[in-house]
């Protein structure tokens, strides 16, 4: 396993595509001059030992040196030790409704991102407790299995979007379902669920669904997405926002949150539901019932030593920069009877 002591170096990468660009740019510049003096062809002729291809091997050398510099100044640390770690809480299970209407902005800056957020600040605040990622629309699906590795949770937490379930709809009955399949059936305890949803649930019975994981032990957590008065579902995204979506009629349609099944559900699990409002924390009352559960202790393999591999990356950087320097960019005597480093300038002079 891989891990960086300094994650927010890598940014530096971005800096890649400039050198390159400032590169091409240098030749861009050495060609066009090399043009005032005549056609190009006749003046490559006079300077044969120009070799083009060096040019660009030395660019390829110095961008990798760099990537290898950027990426050691991030200080790459490597597992080196392997072992089983007892930790203690309990089998937490996380529903994120990925239906259209998540699109609706009642909540800033849509109802999907005000959700994410939420699932992200939740996984920040785990502490041993393992953690399930499950997106729903029309049909439940497993995005994550239950897992004690937060950095995992937190990067699918990115690729999370309306659309990435396929069956359009919204199946809180069928994310609760999912849910009871994935927690252990003999276990009656150490097991919650939090669904985010803005409840508007065309496709099951959700309540009853909840009526027969209480007795197992689940207790769910809804935490709903909109407001009460309802608001419009963008057609289209960002710049190609096509308006709203509108029914057979051509009136506007609404979507709005259903509170009332999203508090039965956690009425009859012992569970909370809270309305999420912007600029709010509304997982603080979830914080502080999942830390009241009775918590299970499980094992878990993890790397519990790592060391650091930077100096072999600023190795290479360095060993790249002094090759670069050493490399010229006139041609080869022998390899140039094969035409390696040829700039082709016959070729472009026939075609002129």
């Amino acid at each position: 396993m891989i891990q960086f002591a300094h994650p927010e170096h890598l940014q530096y990468l971005f800096l890649l595509p400039l050198i390159a660009l400032v590169l091409w740019g240098a030749w861009y510049l050495r060609n066009r001059s090399v043009r005032r003096y005549g056609l190009r062809s006749t003046v490559l002729r006079m300077v044969p030992a120009r070799s083009r291809v060096k040019y660009w091997l030395r660019g390829s050398i110095l961008l990798l040196a760099f990537a290898s510099l950027i990426v050691a100044y991030a200080n790459p640390k490597v597992g080196t030790k392997f072992e089983e770690v007892t930790r203690s809480g309990i089998d937490l299970i996380v529903a994120i409704d990925v239906s259209s209407s998540m699109l609706a902005e009642d909540i800033q800056p849509n109802r999907i991102s005000a959700a994410k957020k939420e699932l992200q600040n939740l996984i920040n605040n785990l502490k041993g407790d393992r953690i399930g990622i499950i997106v729903f629309s029309g049909e439940a699906y497993t995005q994550l299995p239950l897992t004690s590795d937060y950095n995992a949770a937190l990067m699918l937490t990115d690729v999370i979007t309306t659309g990435i379930a396929p069956r359009p709809g919204t199946a809180i009955g069928s994310a609760i379902e999912l849910a009871r399949e994935s927690f252990k059936k003999e276990e009656g305890k150490y097991k919650a669920m939090v669904i985010i949803t803005d409840g508007e649930n065309h496709e099951d019975d959700p309540v009853a669904v909840a009526k027969e994981a209480a007795p197992e032990g689940i207790v769910i957590h809804t935490i709903g997405m909109g407001s009460l008065e309802g608001a419009p579902i963008p057609v289209g995204s960002g710049d190609r926002r096509q308006g709203f979506k509108k029914d057979q009629d051509g009136n506007l349609v609404l979507t709005r949150l259903d509170d009332e099944t999203l508090r039965e559900i956690a009425r009859i699990t012992g569970g909370s539901f809270t309305q999420a409002l912007s600029g709010r924390d509304n997982l603080a009352t979830v914080f502080e019932q999942i830390e009241r559960m009775e918590k299970k202790e499980f094992g878990t393999k993890q790397f519990t030593d790592f060391e650091d591999r930077f100096q072999y990356l600023l190795f290479l950087g360095l060993l790249l920069l002094v090759t670069e320097l050493l490399i010229s960019e006139t041609r080869n005597r022998f390899l140039s009877r094969f035409s390696i480093f040829a700039p082709n300038e016959e070729k472009e002079g026939d075609e002129r």
